[in-house]
């Protein structure tokens, strides 16, 4: 099988394929939002304002009644005022404004999720930079948001490579691969088959602690993937943090053959970068493991079967029979 290193912030570790993709990340999180009733502030107008407003013209018409005061005029136009009150609705409501009760909390949706809104542009930076820091309209970084993407396509490939290193090492959570592009054909086939799985971490004396994973292509030129902690994803569902993004780039995908990914270890989620790598090479085992000899084909054979039984539901599906395939070598 060809294989591909896999760079976290120390420089090249692994060498075993590996594919990435980072999500629209999308995080998510709870607020709290405070629900006003809108009958209430129709129904209660500002009457200090409005007295002030018509006080001349208030006091003149009870000059012209023969009253001492307004108030006496008030109680003269009583009947009227409480007629014209309770003839005033709300538009949609079918009763008067009067009769309404407000809505009970109980009633009332409490909870939005969130989206956190894009990083600002910096005010200031070098012209030459400036070409790097965009990001496409759904909110997914570019390739050139990292690269010049033209200069990197006529380089070879051995060159790529490192630059595509270089710019990811600083970065301790980071991970970087590359990989060619008949290789990431085959992770994506796979992966529109199962765009949702799980991969499992072996915890020494613990058994495993399960991941969920999830595929999606936001763009032509982009595919992620969002790792979530199995307990923490039962538990919230679509409101699930993941603890770590990878993407797939595929600008030159077609011109040099090769796939650029990236991805990133959220820090203090409970997981390393180390550990991060290991859930990547399970996925090439899943995903995009090419079988050359007999026993390699009877562990894809299984691996196959085991990703078809969790997207089909079956019962039959065992996380013993996947812990096991995940720490096979092959």
């Amino acid at each position: 099988m060809a294989t591909r290193r896999i760079f976290g912030a120390g420089g090249p570790s692994l060498k075993q394929s590996t594919w990435t993709s980072q999500a629209p990340l999308r995080c998510y999180q709870r607020r709290w939002a405070q629900v006003h009733d809108v009958r209430f502030l129709a129904s209660h107008p500002r009457h200090n304002s409005v007295h002030e407003k018509y006080k001349e013209k208030l006091e003149r018409k009870a000059r012209e009644k023969g009253l001492n005061n307004v108030e006496e005029l008030k109680k003269i136009y009583s009947d009227k005022i409480d007629a014209l009150r309770k003839k005033a609705t709300v538009p949609g409501a079918n009763a008067p404004l009067s009769e309404q009760p407000p809505p009970s909390p109980e009633k009332v949706a409490s909870s939005v999720p969130y989206q956190a809104p894009p990083a600002p542009e910096p005010q200031q930076q070098p012209a030459q930079a400036k070409q790097y820091t965009k990001a496409s309209k759904d909110g997914v970084k570019t390739l050139s948001s990292f690269i010049d993407v033209e200069k990197t396509a006529q380089l070879p490939h051995k060159e790529i490579e490192t630059i595509w290193r270089l710019r990811h090492i600083r970065d301790p959570q980071s991970l970087c691969a590359v990989m060619q592009t008949g290789n990431y054909r085959r992770i994506a086939n796979t992966a529109r088959k199962h765009p949702q799985f799980i991969l499992p971490i072996p915890r020494e004396g613990q058994g495993a602690e399960i991941h969920f994973l999830q595929w999606t292509f936001p763009s032509p030129t982009t595919a992620t993937v969002l790792f979530t902690h199995l307990a923490e994803f039962k538990l919230r569902g679509e409101f699930a943090q993941p603890h770590t993004t990878v993407t797939h780039h595929l600008d030159l995908a077609d011109s040099s053959g090769l796939v650029l990914m990236e991805g990133r270890v959220t820090e203090d989620r409970g997981l390393t970068v180390d550990e991060g790598k290991w859930l990547l090479m399970c996925l090439q085992k899943f995903y995009g493991f090419e079988a050359h000899t007999e026993t390699a084909r009877a562990n894809e054979g299984r691996r196959k079967r085991l990703m078809e039984q969790f997207s089909g539901g079956d019962e039959g599906f065992k996380v013993e029979e996947l812990l096991e395939e995940a720490e096979k070598i092959p």
